[in-house]
């Protein structure tokens, strides 16, 4: 992705420009650029999830994402992700009420030594797609990632409260596993 384009899912903008928008609010929002970016991304969840409508409905033959079998539900997301240049993501059940979204590449992911997790914009546009694709709200919190020299991006989607629950116990010192008990 490095222009902007039509696409399945609207109009999308390249990697690069993503990094560079990063990049811009880094440097003049110092930080409160990571919850900019949040907010940015979660704008743009709505779209994005009527794409998704669509291709799903034109790869699965069913009226919706909400139609399909649960364990189509991985491969629609890795396929329609992939295909808009997001990358392939792989979907796993953690606990029954927290799903883990894993993609060993990633559009706003930029290999390097980040001290913390910093797809804030894709956390906020999923936050707002899987709201969408569940009919309530979901929230969504990147534990892992490339930008932090690890092997993957992985995103924690469940209710706020169950998340709010995890990130209390991540700034307390725990990791994420041990707070989710797994």
């Amino acid at each position: 992705m490095s222009t902007v384009q039509a696409g399945p899912a609207g109009v999308t903008i390249g990697r690069r420009s993503l990094q560079q928008l990063h990049a811009i609010l880094d440097r003049h929002a110092g930080a409160e650029a990571a919850l900019l970016l949040r907010e940015i991304g979660f704008a743009t969840g709505g779209e994005l999830f009527e794409g998704f409508e669509r291709w799903v409905a034109e790869q699965f033959h069913v009226a919706g994402p909400r139609e399909l079998d649960s364990q189509f539900l991985s491969e629609a997301l890795s396929g329609f992700f992939a295909g808009t240049g997001w990358g392939q993501v792989a979907v796993s059940e953690l606990t029954p009420s927290v799903l883990a979204l894993d993609m060993a590449e990633w559009a706003e992911a930029e290999p390097g030594g980040a001290e913390y997790p910093s797809c804030h914009f894709s956390s906020g546009m999923l936050a707002d797609f899987f709201t969408r694709l569940g009919g309530t709200q979901a929230a969504v919190m990147e534990v892992e990632c490339l930008s932090r020299g690890e092997t993957r991006c992985r995103f924690l989607v469940g209710s706020p409260d169950v998340l709010t629950f995890v990130y209390e116990r991540i700034t307390a010192g725990m990791d994420y596993r041990q707070a989710l008990g797994i």
